[in-house]
């Protein structure tokens, strides 16, 4: 260790530096979304085909999974602070030049930086605040980044809509500058460095990690625009992605001093967290990658309409956290995430019930039961999978832990398309069975306006029949998340009863 004594805690700006980390996760998990809906526009601006616009996120979310990998060691090599600092900077320069991009390749290029300096901005967030707070407060630190974490992929797509259509899809990255430059100050002016260990950098584990990560980020991107393994592409991806993890496991195993520390996996609580933060981003992100498209699609709802009627999801989150904060010392952590899985579980039971004639308050109050209950979720699971990990493997363990919320939510959002795409196209080919010459007088009974006869009728009945097997499809989707939401619930079990904790202590890990 690097290290001189610890400042005493009554000497932290504690307030400053959690205004300061809670922006700069805000910022960074804001902008995994916020430039979905404006890709329309941004696609007629650059004058870019549909395919070469999934690059511009695919560049920034497969970025910015390898680079997080690489933030627990770069930030016990060069101290976190300093990482920090250049991580909000960069990110803030990045954000800028993707607004002035004028061609495809410049923006993808600035969304891979987007991505590379952003990276380290969670990890870091959640590190400092298990650092800055005495055990008997991680619950209160944990529902602050908690908030930070959830809200920006939840506002994201409702803001950006409305930047968009108010004023330019170049706003869309121009909003982080402002943010970036104060919390850029705020952490200049009251974050305290932390102590640094010096460690030799494992590069092929790294080369492993990384070859692993992206080929799968790709591989689930791209996996239903081309038709999964009936795809090359697809094929090579997969094959890279299975010998990178072999090869990463062996070595990880057999390295005297490996990229990831293997101690971390003989934390009992820490590894059970990390399965359960994997398993609630399949959660949390498939089912915002869900609802936007079927309320515009389907339910002909406008961008803005489709971002109020969803807001209250991050409302139920924010107020399941103030209330976590309150009773995560007093109650078993345990008791609280399978309070929070039943109630998951219970709101997609409810969105399994929509159909076509709903109207906005079954949005509402189920978005809104989900959202607290996912809440309650994320807290528990942050504060219990890091309750016993030591704090000299504070870095690298946030790094991994947000890592696996990260795969977990790409492979989440790629599982939901691809049952979707295929439960829509059986329900469509089982509703276009049914519809023969017999039952033309029926068809014109239901729907006065069609004409079955005509080549137009014909085009208007099959919308009719799309729209019915797209809102199956959705359904048929919710029915699975809930039932995988019901199966984690006995992983609880897993977990070690907490041990009380000591008031007022605080871990000694900085200069």
């Amino acid at each position: 260790m690097l290290a001189a004594t610890a400042p005493p805690s009554t000497a932290l700006n504690r307030p400053l530096i959690t205004l300061s980390v809670m922006a700069a996760s805000i910022m960074q998990a804001l902008d995994t979304t916020i430039a979905n809906v404006a890709l329309p526009r941004i696609q007629g601006t650059l004058g870019a085909t549909q395919s070469e616009m999934t690059w511009v996120l695919t560049s920034y979310i497969v970025a910015s999974a390898i680079v997080m990998a690489l933030t627990g060691w770069l930030s016990s090599r060069f101290g976190r602070k300093r990482v920090f600092l250049l991580s909000v900077a960069g990110f803030t320069l990045a954000s800028a030049l993707c607004g002035l991009s004028t061609s495809l390749p410049e923006l993808v290029f600035f969304r891979t930086l987007q991505g590379i300096s952003g990276a380290a901005l969670i990890p870091a967030s959640q590190a400092v605040l298990f650092d800055i707070n005495p055990p008997d407060q991680y619950g209160k630190a944990m529902a602050l980044w908690g908030i930070g974490v959830t809200m920006g992929p939840v506002i994201g797509p409702a803001l950006g809509g409305w930047i968009t259509e108010n004023y330019s899809w170049r706003w869309v990255f121009y909003i982080n500058v402002p943010i970036g430059i104060l919390t850029l100050f705020g952490l200049f002016a009251s974050l305290p460095e932390f102590k640094k260990k010096v460690d030799n950098f494992d590069f092929f584990g790294f080369l492993t990690l990384s070859m692993f990560i992206g080929a799968l980020q790709i591989m689930l991107d791209r996996g239903d625009l081309k038709d999964w393994f009936g795809s090359t592409e697809i094929i090579v991806e997969a094959l890279l992605c299975g010998i990178a993890l072999y090869l990463f496991c062996i070595h990880t195993l057999t390295h005297k001093r490996p990229f990831v520390n293997p101690i971390l996996f003989h934390d009992r609580n820490y590894v059970i967290g990390s399965i359960l933060i994997f398993l609630i981003g399949i959660m949390l992100f498939a089912s915002l990658a869900l609802l936007p498209p079927m309320l515009q699609g389907i339910m002909n709802y406008d961008v803005i309409t489709t971002g109020f009627i969803t807001a209250p999801r991050g409302a139920g989150t924010m107020f399941a956290m103030m209330v976590v904060s309150r009773i995560v010392g007093k109650v078993d952590p345990r008791w609280i995430i399978g309070v929070g899985l039943s109630l998951t579980a219970y709101s997609l039971w409810q969105m399994s019930q929509f159909n076509l004639l709903m109207g906005e308050r079954e949005v509402v109050v189920s978005g809104l039961i989900q959202g607290f209950g996912i809440g309650l979720c994320y807290v528990s699971i942050s504060t219990l999978a890091f309750d016993t990990l030591p704090t000299d493997l504070r870095n690298e363990g946030t790094a991994f832990f947000n890592l696996m919320r990260n795969i977990g939510s790409s492979i989440g959002i790629s599982l939901v398309q691809m049952w979707l795409t295929r439960s829509i196209q059986t329900a469509h080919a089982t509703l276009a069975e049914h519809i023969t010459p017999y039952h033309l007088d029926s068809i014109a009974y239901a729907a006065s306006h069609i004409d079955p006869t005509t080549q137009v009728g014909l085009v208007a009945l099959n919308s009719m029949i799309v729209r019915q097997a797209s809102m199956i499809g959705y359904i048929d989707d919710f029915k699975i998340m809930m039932l995988m939401t019901l199966a984690v619930i006995p992983l609880l079990a897993l977990f070690p009863k907490p041990k009380p904790v000591v008031k007022g202590a605080i871990a000694e890990t900085m200069e």
